[in-house]
């Protein structure tokens, strides 16, 4: 896995669009990746043999065929059932197809289902990004119906596209691809100012940041003098970041947050639910979105600072899954992001009400203090989950695989 450095120090000079939903991010993906000259790098949980997954196939297709070099890499968990042809034909064109922890079935049951793959990322060129919570899959457009997600991502570029650039290398190419891609195509260093922008770019793995971007929440929390909005479809967090949040709506911050209220799993809402009265007495305001699944990942603090990402607000992100952020600090970012949020509030939202004292007041109270506790510890049991290391598999191209077998018949069988 990547252990690839990773600077806290803001970097200035870029420009960031924010992209809600299905409808906003293919178009401008597909249309970079069309435009690539030299590289794509794309990293993805989920990616489906549907319309959206075939035009993203399309897309990297024509682009292997012009030349370009194609490196995709999804999650075993996430996109287990793509078919043979699906992949083959990317293979065979040229495009380097890899799995991450490619799982196998026991009775039907996929067994990889813990530390998960979960980024978002595309770079093109090497100075061209995107990235956020959309996966490649028709229920992120609205014409799927009820079921459609509700989503962000952002357009990124400037100089922090240059360290994501970097990082998807160190992530996905073997020591030998990076040298070949260096020799290739010249690494982006100093990729010219995009706008005014400060930006960090923030991941959490298993093995040197493993709380980075719960930790650059939990400082943003602390700093908060005016308002919080957090919009997350997965929530519930560690024992520090709600004590944060707390502490916040205490000295008179506004602290919003917005939640699944038709959750694509109803245990989502259940868990989410354990900790609504410990928040609301602390003044917390506590939004449901209702009018379709919440998947965002995204929050602003005050005026300037904003998140956009992958990384949910639940122990499989910050303690589990492999995932990606990136911080923004621009007040027109912010404003844009802020506008966005007020209106799911103001439109699709129904507030929840603190729950009005009776008869059980003592157990719910029992409770929430039981949860709030047993939050402090899911860091320290996360590490006893199964700690495999996780591997990263290139599908073979047909003829590079029966060359295998003649060779080496065991070594195919592992491909």
């Amino acid at each position: 896995m990547s252990r690839a450095a990773q600077s806290s120090r803001w970097v200035p000079g870029n420009h960031f669009e924010l992209l809600e939903n299905g409808e906003d991010f293919f178009p401008r993906v597909f249309e970079a990746i069309g435009e690539a000259r030299r590289e794509v790098m794309l990293e993805t949980f989920i990616l489906f043999d549907d319309k959206i997954g075939q035009e993203l196939h399309a897309v990297l297709l024509a682009a292997a065929k012009r030349g370009v070099q194609v490196h995709v890499l999804v999650d075993g968990f996430g996109s287990p059932d793509l078919s043979d042809r699906f992949v083959g034909e990317l293979v065979e064109a040229g495009v380097h197809f890899r799995i991450f922890d490619p799982g196998r079935r026991l009775l039907g049951q996929r067994l990889n289902m813990l530390r998960r793959m979960h980024r978002k990322i595309v770079v093109v060129d090497g100075e061209h990004g995107f990235i956020g919570g959309i996966n490649y899959s028709a229920d992120h457009v609205a014409d799927f119906g009820p079921e459609a997600k509700q989503d962000s991502a952002v357009e990124v570029r400037g100089p922090i596209v240059a360290q994501m650039h970097q990082f998807t290398h160190e992530a996905v190419l073997s020591p030998a691809e990076r040298r070949r891609s260096r020799a290739k195509n010249a690494p982006a260093r100093g990729l010219p100012y995009a706008g005014t922008d400060h930006a960090i770019f923030v991941t959490r793995d298993n093995h040197d940041h493993t709380n980075d971007i719960e930790r650059h929440y939990r400082i943003a929390l602390r700093s908060a003098r005016k308002r919080v909005v957090i919009a997350n479809a997965y929530f519930f967090p560690g024992y520090r970041f709600i004590r944060e949040m707390r502490r916040a709506a205490r000295r008179g911050v506004d602290v919003r947050l917005i939640l699944q209220g038709q959750p694509d799993m109803p245990i989502v809402k259940t868990a989410a639910g354990l900790l609504y009265d410990h928040l609301l007495r602390a003044g917390v305001r506590i939004y449901e979105y209702c009018d379709r699944p919440l998947h965002g990942k995204v929050a602003l603090v005050d005026d300037e600072w904003s998140t956009v990402g992958s990384s949910n607000l639940d122990p499989l992100s910050l303690s589990l899954n492999l995932e990606a952020n990136v911080i923004i600090r621009d007040r027109a970012f912010n404003a844009t992001l802020n506008e966005r949020l007020a209106h799911l509030m103001e439109h699709s939202c129904k507030q929840v009400e603190p729950t009005p004292k009776g008869r059980w007041e003592g157990l719910r109270l029992v409770r929430s203090y039981c949860v709030f506790h047993l939050m402090r510890w899911f860091p320290a049991w996360a590490g006893w989950l199964p700690r495999h290391e996780p591997t990263i598999s290139l599908v073979k191209a047909q003829a590079q695989a029966e060359a295998l077998a003649t060779d080496n018949p065991q070594a195919a069988s592992a491909t």
